[in-house]
């Protein structure tokens, strides 16, 4: 099969990452493009390996796609604790700063990455950026009373300097895109953000904001991976491992 140069980068990047899951594991596993080729790489490493591994899903699209190739389902609040989780992003930054939510699953997303002991992002070239900002960052409002949110949204903004970013609700054929939680997306067009950590710190205390798209300091690593079908570890630009380690599960503490 000719893959194009995108996705022979997406695969790439969820083999090297699938290398460390392993028998027994409870696994999150996240939503987008790139995550679908780990859920299909997944489901073939179980079918040849024998290996059994319980999977959370980040939205409803990933949930349907893990059931049609016969991974194991299970909630989180079943599962408990999870060993890993493995999901794409839209922008990561040289200290694994992301940008996620292009496909409005970021609330639960964020909620599955922060119940697992790793958190291993899979992207392309195309993700890398020296600053976040440049995609537009999704941010989940509830519905009621989402004009009061998005006009506090604008405050913040105005505060750190970004008050010339439009703000726009994420429509389909005139009507709000809902999340599998019902709520509304805002999509800001900062270009950049100079103080990503500080932004969301405010926009976490904004009443309405259901959650945003930044996760900062959540990646324990990006599997890079190229059009030619290799891919890297990367780790934060202050991180004392070497780059080259791939033991994505190794107890650093210990």
């Amino acid at each position: 099969m000719s893959l194009s140069a995108a996705d022979a980068a997406k695969r790439a990047a969820a083999v090297l990452a699938l290398e460390s899951v392993s028998d027994g594991m409870k696994l999150g596993i996240g939503s987008g493009s790139t995550a679908s080729w780990l859920v299909r790489l997944l489901a073939e490493k179980v079918s040849e390996t024998g290996i059994k591994v319980t999977c959370v899903p980040t939205s409803e699209a990933t949930a349907a796609l893990a059931r049609e190739v016969g991974l194991a389902l299970s909630t989180l609040d079943e599962a408990g604790p999870l060993d890993l989780a493995i999901d794409g992003t839209d922008e990561f930054d040289p200290r694994l700063g992301l940008i996620k939510g292009g496909g409005g699953a970021h609330f639960r997303e964020k909620i599955v990455a922060k119940a697992a002991k790793r958190f291993v992002v899979i992207a392309d070239e195309t993700k890398r950026v020296s600053r976040l900002g440049a995609f537009p960052l999704p941010v989940e409002v509830a519905a009621f009373g989402s004009l009061a949110t998005r006009a506090a949204i604008a405050r913040v903004l105005e505060d750190l300097d970004l008050g010339r970013a439009a703000i726009t609700r994420r429509e389909r054929d005139g009507e709000p895109v809902l999340t599998d939680e019902g709520n509304h997306v805002l999509d800001l067009a900062l270009g950049s953000i100079p103080d990503a950590a500080e932004l969301a710190r405010r926009l976490d205390g904004v009443t309405g904001v259901i959650e945003h798209g930044l996760f900062i300091d959540m990646a324990d690593c990006v599997a890079l991976g190229r059009a030619d079908g290799t891919a890297e570890i990367l780790r934060r630009i202050d991180a004392a491992p070497d780059p080259r380690e791939i033991d994505l599960m190794r107890d650093e503490d210990a």
